[in-house]
């Protein structure tokens, strides 16, 4: 159930006195009759007086049933059930069900599972099922629900796929609500294509319907078709709630969607939906994870109440847009306002901290979380550190941190050692974490390739073709670079030395002209070190030249009015010397440029990026 119906304790006290009345009308007629509607009533206003109901009001409840005699009726038994599978020990509602008489229809069972699902309790929820089905009662509409939830969080997709047949078999797809939770139970699982085609077969569909498939997209990362999920069901003339509202900004921050972002964000204003705290949040998270930072602060400083998730969300969107102090004062204010930070506040902070070469809050930061908030550190945090410490040149020290895991470090943190020995050229010690890696994960394309670059730098070309037949036998399969820029409602993506824009011969013309500028005015040389062929100089620095984010720019500097900000976005780690390049471009243009790269933003202003070159 989405909502909770709107009980307090003065409907329990109406609710209690209306129980007594009739008890104390003795042996009127219709007194059984009476008190068996008023106690179902007096149960269900106990069960929602408060999230976990003190056991007084539902025992006192409980020995009046047993002295009029009525936990044979089934209404009240459910609701005897329901009230216990409330409380922290659901231990009493099996004890109602197991002292009842074997009940025909399928109500208090249904209750019991709603309650165990509701109480995270899953196994016991699914085992009641069974057990249900074992005892020859069949499932009603009421009954699916829970379980299709309780095995979706236990991602125990058998089940789940078992419950859809007997949903089928039964013709209870029918109901709404059944399908709908088929479809966020699916959604859950991670099988996005099969919450799809069921929510292609419904002849009906509510807003439920829809936020369940939103909010499915929106977690499984298919950030482009939730976009359409989304007009699609504007098309309609659904209005989006807020659980929807939320999704599709999730979306929105993941497919690097500025634009419709603000939209949401400006229908949310109008509906009200933006008081609400799972809204606001993705607000913040959307504006962070676009590169518009300072919006994600102006959302932060109207919210009324935050919680961890919107700290969290403020200290990593600065750490990732180059402004890791800013973080660290976020994380003290966090501190201040008395809100708890966990485990990915950390993640966020220690990110911080790498990406502004704050060594020692760094260090005093890792070593808070155990000694302070009793946080045992993960190979994320770990990660955080080896790459705060290599970044520094403390690469012996990085090494000697991570034989002090106690599970032994796995490839995210390996990788992180070796992007670190890549920065400061150490070939000896970047092979020993790349082989660390390859033995745990043979198929990861990204430490031959991080190898391969460490190699080409120092031009030891044999290595380079080594390791990348090596890469080749072992079915690694490499991500291709990629980079792409927004114009308008269209998406415009570029390959390294694709010519396949319609628009190509502008485009290299441009970067042409780019080059030749910079180097002109900036004195920009190409550091050919970053080339991966064995070309001569002039192949090499051509090479570079049209490597996909700078297409991107130039195609940006054609078709963006001027003045406004250039916004390209790379699904891999900008080289260093595109970093610099575009830096330049940036300031013979006078244009803002904004890079976001797989690692973070780098804001590029006046020849200066804002992650003061550590990325």
């Amino acid at each position: 159930m989405r909502h909770r119906p709107a009980t307090a304790s003065s409907d329990l006290a109406a609710a209690f006195d209306r129980v007594r009345h009739i008890l104390r009308g003795g042996a009127a007629p219709d007194h059984h009759l009476h008190l068996h509607s008023a106690l179902p009533a007096a149960l269900s206003a106990a069960s929602y007086s408060s999230p976990d109901p003190s056991p007084s009001p539902g025992l006192q409840l409980h020995a009046l049933a047993l002295r009029a005699g009525l936990l044979s009726s089934p209404f009240v038994t459910t609701s005897l059930v329901a009230l216990y599978a409330r409380r922290p020990d659901p231990a009493a509602a099996r004890g109602v069900l197991d002292s009842a008489p074997a009940p025909r229809d399928p109500a208090p069972w249904n209750a019991l599972l709603a309650g165990l699902s509701r109480r995270g309790l899953f196994p016991d929820a699914l085992d009641a099922f069974v057990e249900m089905r074992q005892r020859g009662l069949v499932p009603d509409e009421f009954t699916l629900p829970p379980a299709l939830n309780s095995a979706a969080l236990l991602s125990n997709s058998p089940t789940a796929r078992s419950l859809h047949s007997l949903i089928l078999r039964s013709g209870l797809q029918s109901h709404l609500h059944v399908s709908n939770a088929l479809i966020d139970a699916y959604a859950k699982l991670g099988a996005v294509t099969c919450a799809h085609k069921v929510f292609d077969h419904m002849p009906h569909r509510d807003v439920v319907t829809w936020t369940s498939l939103l909010t499915g997209l929106a977690r499984s990362g298919s950030h482009d078709s939730a976009l359409g999920v989304y007009y699609a069901m504007l098309r309609t003339g659904v209005e989006p709630d807020e659980f929807a509202t939320a999704a599709v900004l999730s979306s929105c921050a993941g497919s690097t969607a500025l634009d419709l972002g603000r939209q949401v964000h400006s229908a949310a204003v109008r509906t009200g939906f933006d008081s609400f705290l799972s809204v606001a949040n993705s607000l913040v998270s959307m504006y962070a994870k676009t590169g518009s930072i300072d919006d994600a602060r102006t959302v932060f400083d109207a919210m009324r109440r935050r919680c961890p998730i919107t700290w969290t969300a403020l200290i990593v969107g600065y750490a990732q847009n180059g402004r890791g102090r800013d973080s660290l004062a976020v994380y003290e204010d966090m501190i201040r306002t008395g809100c708890r930070p966990d485990y990915v506040t950390f993640i966020g902070l220690l990110f911080a901290c790498s990406h502004a070469g704050l060594v020692g809050a760094g260090r005093a930061h890792f070593d808070s979380m155990e000694r302070v908030y009793r946080i045992t550190p993960g190979p994320d945090h770990y990660a955080c550190m080896v790459d705060l410490l290599g970044r520094s040149g403390r690469l012996e020290e990085a090494a000697e941190l991570l034989s002090r895991m106690r599970t032994g470090p796995d490839p995210t943190v390996w990788k992180a050692l070796l992007g670190a020995c890549r920065v400061h050229r150490n070939v000896e010690l970047g092979e020993r974490a790349a082989e660390m890696v390859f033995r745990l994960d043979p198929t990861d394309a990204v430490p031959y390739v991080m190898l391969s670059n460490l190699y080409s730098r120092a031009r030891r070309w044999d290595d380079v073709a080594r390791i990348r037949g090596l890469l080749r036998a072992r079915g690694a399969i490499k991500e291709p670079g990629y980079s792409w820029v927004g114009v308008g409602p269209a998406t415009h993506v570029f390959r390294a030395g694709e010519r396949g824009h319609e628009r190509t011969a502008e485009i290299y013309r441009r970067v042409e002209e780019m080059m030749g500028r910079i180097r002109e005015e900036e004195g920009y040389v190409a550091d050919t070190d970053w080339a991966l062929q064995d070309e001569d100089a002039a192949g090499r620095e051509r090479g570079l030249a049209h490597h996909s984010e700078r297409l991107a720019v130039a195609f940006g500097l054609l078709e963006l009015p001027r003045g406004a900000p250039i916004r390209v976005y790379k699904n891999l780690r900008v080289c260093g010397d595109c970093h610099v390049a575009i830096k330049l471009v940036a300031k013979v243009y006078a244009r803002v440029i904004v890079l976001r790269d797989a690692n973070c933003f780098h804001h590029m202003r006046d020849g200066v990026c804002s992650c003061g070159e550590y990325w």
